[in-house]
């Protein structure tokens, strides 16, 4: 049996499998997603043209058609017009099918036309990667058979069904279905893993539909992103620039008026900020009328704590539990009727600076004479948000 230049033994092999298959999901989620798809980051040109032909390579995939996919995808998300929602197709077959729903979106060409704008076009992507996509695959099998022989078959087959499975399958399809959520964005995006290893970074997909022009995926202290730390490395060689990451809120203590600065970071971190009236507000009045709860009302009150912290990720069903717990208890009702105000204060971003800078102003103000401890000390807290610098 021929065993290729790399003799490598049966732990080799799962080494250098591991090892082609995670440098091809840091070509997706650093080059397509990050880069091409929603801009948050620049890449110097020998970097971006090394992710283009790795991926001719290992996948086949054109740029400007998975671009477009993802951006309708986040366009029309969990409509019918979604290419891939569990929502809509169900999850068996977005796990299992999500390469052919992918592929049926991309051979669409007014979707291409009106969301594959930005990608290259230059002379290789015209006659070579666009023209021939089947032919990088069939390059990257004559390598694989040269380095490792006959078991490059089978390095080769796991290199094909990587992308389909995890990219098209698992973050499209758990992606929409199944984890936590740090933030109540208006869809059923969770993160799979807060240890964003495995595919880059993508398993904190709650994160990336809250703030999808973010460079970085991870929001919280315990959450990895390895697609982020490739790109800091990049950066730090020049090869890279960080356009834009998530925003992030900071508190001025002992402010006391609201401003159009106030307004513009509670705008900006509105996701942010309504984690934290979650937290701070919403689950301790849970938690103190529960304690106080007789037996009629403890059960309606315990499913909206449990919406609340979104073990099953259902925006529509939280917002309804929450109504009916909220019609049995008073304070309740005034938190989430707070909630609903505060909310209603972006919502109609498109009114002047001033007029936001007032709605803000007087929604503390009632907030702080409400009576409820935890939503006066939200208010007061609010009054002092700003913006953190950009990272560079």
């Amino acid at each position: 049996m021929y065993d290729g230049l790399l003799d490598l033994g049966l732990g080799g092999y799962v080494v250098a499998t591991l090892l082609l298959t995670h440098v091809t999901i840091a070509a997706v989620t650093i080059y397509l997603h990050r880069h091409q798809a929603h801009r948050a980051l620049d890449l110097h040109p020998a970097v971006s043209h090394f992710f283009r032909f790795w991926l001719w390579l290992t996948t086949g995939m054109v740029t400007k058609e998975w671009v477009a996919v993802h951006r309708k995808h986040h366009a029309r998300t969990e409509t019918e017009e979604d290419p891939h929602s569990p929502q809509v197709y169900g999850i068996r077959k977005v796990l299992l099918e999500g390469a052919e729903l992918y592929r049926k979106a991309a051979d669409d060409p007014a979707l291409l036309a009106k969301y594959g704008h930005g990608t290259p076009d230059d002379w290789l992507e015209r006659k070579l990667y666009s023209r021939h996509p089947q032919l990088g695959l069939g390059v990257m099998a004559a390598i694989d058979l040269v380095l490792f022989g006959v078991p490059g078959i089978t390095v080769w087959a796991v290199q094909m069904l990587w992308i389909p499975f995890f990219a098209a399958g698992v973050i499209n399809g758990l992606g929409h279905y199944w984890g936590y959520r740090n933030f109540e964005v208006p869809d059923t995006s969770t993160n799979i893993s807060p240890i964003g290893l495995l595919i880059g970074g993508e398993e904190l997909h709650n994160n990336h539909h809250a703030f999808p022009s973010s460079a970085k995926l991870s929001a919280r202290p315990w959450e990895f992103d390895i697609g982020w730390l490739y790109i800091r490395a990049l950066q730090a060689l020049g090869l890279a620039r960080v356009k834009k990451v998530a925003p992030r809120p900071v508190i001025e203590p002992g402010r006391v008026q609201v401003g159009v600065d106030t307004v513009r970071a509670v705008v900006a971190a509105r996701f942010h900020v309504m984690a934290e009236y979650t937290r701070e507000v919403m689950l301790p009045v849970l938690r103190e009328e529960l304690r106080a709860a007789d037996r009629s009302c403890r059960r309606l009150l315990e499913d909206a704590r449990r919406a609340l912290r979104r073990a099953r990720p259902d925006p529509q069903a939280t917002r309804e539990r929450l109504r009916a717990a909220a019609e049995r208890s008073a304070a309740l009702r005034t938190v989430h009727d707070y909630r609903e105000r505060l909310a209603a204060i972006w919502a109609g971003a498109a009114a002047s600076n001033e007029q936001l800078r007032a709605q803000l102003a007087q929604w503390c103000a009632d907030a702080e004479a409400s009576g409820i401890e935890a939503l006066e000390r939200f208010a007061r807290r609010l009054r002092g948000y700003s913006l953190a610098p950009q990272a560079a």
